[in-house]
């Protein structure tokens, strides 16, 4: 005869919430990616301004620059890539942030704001249970995300995507380090706005900029130095040169600020930061704002 063990409570706030078993908190975190999935394509804003502005602005720059001709062509004007294959590789990595620091930066500081948090942090709905749903929620939607860049890019603009496995493997490990440090690093930053009516004019500033000084936007060769070891310190400068690697022919690493592609590093500071942001979510995330 088995005698059922009570299960163990959590704190949260002035409640003791059961805890439950390993096998239900991760049914209830998968059955949440399926609701946080349908919840973000529910919200318009949202979707135009996470999912599909990526997309809009490579056809906004591959259009509008076609008339200045390939980039790294010869003097006689053969061989060098379009604009749209020039700039794919700054899209997905800009994708990857938008979908990890902004829309969760964004989502988790509303919840907060509007009670959401409270509400859940007063049921039996583990902590991680929690954020598995959002970070399911980021995997599926960034993938989904790059899955249409990559077919308006190849169908719309005639793009030529990779054929080597190596460049797919490679293109695998950048993207799932990249991705949840983005997560991670958003949820970190959904502590920082004060509301959820403040949420977007707190990110959206700090997203934009680093896309602006990273290599997503513009060449970063045409950055002042001190403005490259800047943009080095932070990780999209990192996922875009990753992603450049993996899409751009390899005569284009001379243009990178060290001449090459400097994978390891790509790995060593995505690393550092994830690392980082999983430190300051441990630290900093609540159910509830604390006034």
């Amino acid at each position: 005869m088995t005698t059922t063990r009570p299960s163990a409570s959590t704190p949260r706030g002035d409640a003791l919430v059961p805890a439950l078993p390993p096998g239900r908190t991760i049914s209830l975190g998968i059955s949440r990616i399926a609701y946080e999935t349908r919840i973000y394509f529910r919200s318009g804003d949202q979707v135009f301004f996470t999912f599909l502005f990526p997309v809009v602005m490579l056809a906004i720059f591959s259009t509008a620059f076609s008339a200045v001709g390939k980039v790294g062509a010869a003097p006689d004007g053969s061989g060098g890539i379009s604009q749209a294959a020039y700039y794919l590789p700054g899209m997905i990595a800009a994708g990857i942030l938008l979908s990890g620091v902004q829309n969760l930066a964004t989502d988790i500081a509303t919840e907060k704001s509007d009670g959401t948090l409270k509400r859940l942090g007063g049921s039996p709905l583990p902590v991680f249970s929690y954020f598995l749903g959002k970070m399911g929620q980021v995997f599926v939607t960034s993938i989904l995300q790059i899955a249409l860049l990559l077919l308006v890019a190849h169908f719309a603009f005639d793009v030529a995507l990779p054929t080597e496995p190596d460049k797919w493997l490679t293109f695998a490990w950048i993207y799932l380090l990249s991705i949840v440090t983005s997560a991670v690093l958003g949820i970190a930053l959904s502590s920082l706005p004060r509301s959820g009516k403040s949420a977007t004019a707190v990110v959206i500033p700090i997203v934009l900029v680093l896309q602006f000084i990273s290599g997503v936007y513009l060449s970063f060769t045409m950055l002042p130095t001190w403005l490259q070891n800047v943009a080095s310190i932070f990780p999209l400068k990192w996922i875009a040169q990753g992603m450049r690697s993996v899409f751009l022919p390899e005569t284009f690493a001379a243009q990178e600020q060290n001449g090459v592609w400097d994978l390891g590093w790509v790995a060593l500071i995505l690393a550092v930061w994830c690392v980082l942001g999983l430190v300051l979510c441990r630290v900093t995330f609540r159910w509830i704002r604390r006034q």
